[in-house]
């Protein structure tokens, strides 16, 4: 696991209402588990069944992961269900080199709110939903998005043709870089000191610490909420595009995570599967799935780290479904389902007719992919007319006729060696990104710019809380939070000048 939660919540934080008896183990830095071998250091994440911490073996001298499941009995047999797929991926893969993630140890530890499954995994870096977040949604040039597709694709051959595993939840938030993109939030690469002992004056522990974290959010963004208000109404002040992102510097490595919905091939236990974006047509449809599936998620995965965008985003509508409308999306692009499979499904009469036409979207308007990554996303044709060559086998209706992760590894738009990469949009088309408070748009979103910023502050401010509260001894939590969250609101409500120079700095950091 890594630096950046794969299964993390939309909501800022936990919370805490499930820190109690079945839920969450309270975790504070410096406590010890698995008889004193890992030692928590900071927290990296959460998800809806655990928490991840990244800790430190004692025993191995290095930086781990460390998962620690809700102790409720659902959720120990959900732990104890990853655990049977991650061992049995780290039994075939001694030598750590088929793009999975890493299996060190798991174990159970006894806390105030029951028995709690812990996994010990390789530290990992961020997730590529980060990475497309990082590069503002623009698209990953065609070089990285190869080199990410092979590790992909390595990994699910590993899976699918020596494990018998599907993985069914494949998506950008589950696939982490091997290292972090900021080099500063790396352990090895930061030169990080390992805690080896609880710090003193710490008593309240973990959950203390996210409250103050959501406190710190929320008032952060109303902070900039009011600013940004008053500057618009002012006219604003200094507009200036973002440069882009420079991506040569990081690695793009990258491994497969989070199994907690995996199932073998001969044990398939659930009908509804993957994330509604990434799923194959013959999921809505209910009429069976295989190994193909992940490579639907796959290709859909890979289109979106080329444009930064979700390559199907259904709604629903006035008299029709979000299965449906995913469904008319998916023939927007590519083609006609067949009759045979778009009537062969147990949920096939809810969308289709005896035809194998759609029953209540009617009007359907073509595009090929090819003539979308050109006319939307500015590919050149050649880059466009490959790399779609590449995918569309992969999306084809008919399961049976999408090629294996093997076989996409011998696909040559895989193997070029002389990359004609995908230009950045140009000037004339690309969207031009003000930064004045006036018109805070990205994507047609206006508080994408506020958020941004508000997430600046929030990383100035948790460093700062932490070296303060260190040197306090932890005595007085909220003089220090306040002592923080005034230096912020001060500096966004001064004049212009240092506004000006504020949003300058910081948005283009």
């Amino acid at each position: 696991m890594s630096c950046s939660s794969s299964s993390g919540s939309s909501e800022e934080d936990e919370g805490i209402d499930s820190y109690r008896k079945g839920g969450y183990h309270a975790v504070r830095v410096g406590d010890a588990f698995a008889g004193g071998r890992y030692i928590a250091q900071r927290k990296l994440g959460w998800g809806q069944f655990s928490t991840v911490w990244l800790a430190y073996d004692t025993r191995s001298s290095i930086y781990v992961a460390l998962k620690i499941q809700k102790s409720g009995p659902q959720f120990a047999q959900a732990a104890l269900h990853e655990i049977e797929f991650l061992s049995a991926i780290a039994k075939g893969d001694t030598s750590n080199c088929r793009c999975v993630v890493q299996l060190v140890d798991h174990f159970k530890h006894a806390g105030p709110n029951g028995q709690h499954w812990c996994m010990v995994l390789e530290f990992l870096g961020d997730s590529l939903l980060r990475l497309i977040r990082y590069n503002r949604y623009k698209g990953l040039a065609l070089n990285k998005v190869r080199e990410i597709c092979k590790c992909i694709l390595t990994g699910l051959d590993y899976l699918h043709r020596e494990l018998g595993i599907m993985h069914t939840d494949l998506k950008p938030e589950n696939i982490l870089l091997c290292s972090a993109i900021d080099p500063a939030k790396d352990p090895i690469r930061s030169g990080m000191t390992p805690i080896l002992e609880r710090p003193e004056g710490n008593p309240n522990g973990g959950v203390t610490i996210n409250i103050i974290e959501k406190k710190l959010k929320q008032r952060a963004r109303r902070a900039v909420a009011r600013i940004s208000e008053r500057r618009a109404s002012m006219g604003g002040v200094g507009a200036h595009p973002k440069p882009d992102r420079c991506l040569d510097g990081i690695d793009v490595r990258c491994k497969v995570v989070d199994f907690g919905n995996a199932c073998w091939a001969d044990k398939q236990f659930a009908e509804e599967i993957q994330t509604r974006q990434y799923r194959a047509p013959e999921v809505i449809l209910q009429s069976g799935y295989s190994f193909s599936v992940d490579m639907w998620s796959f290709a859909c995965t890979a289109l979106e780290l080329a444009t930064g965008e979700m390559l199907f985003t259904p709604k629903g509508g006035q008299g029709f479904s979000e299965d449906e409308d995913h469904l008319a999306l998916m023939m927007e692009l590519l083609g006609k389902i067949p009759r045979k499979i778009a009537i062969g499904g147990a949920r096939s009469k809810d969308y289709f007719d005896r035809h194998g036409d759609l029953k209540r979207i009617r009007r359907l308007k073509y595009w090929t992919l090819d003539r979308l990554l050109v006319d939307k996303y500015k590919f050149s044709d050649s880059d466009a007319r490959e790399f779609a060559e590449f995918l569309c086998p992969i999306l084809d209706f008919v399961p049976e006729k999408r090629p294996t992760a093997q076989q996409c590894l011998q696909h040559p738009w895989l193997n070029t060696k002389n990359i004609n990469q995908k230009e950045s949009k140009s000037e004339s088309s690309a969207e031009k990104v003000d930064v004045g408070m006036s018109n805070l748009k990205i994507k047609d979103e206006p508080w994408h710019r506020q958020l941004h910023l508000s997430n600046k502050m929030e990383e100035i401010s948790y460093p700062l809380m932490e070296r303060l509260a260190i040197r306090s001894g932890m005595v007085d939590r909220r003089k220090t939070e306040d002592l923080i969250l005034e230096s912020l609101e001060s500096v966004v409500e001064l004049d212009p000048l240092l506004h000006s120079y504020l949003v300058n700095h910081l948005l283009q950091t």
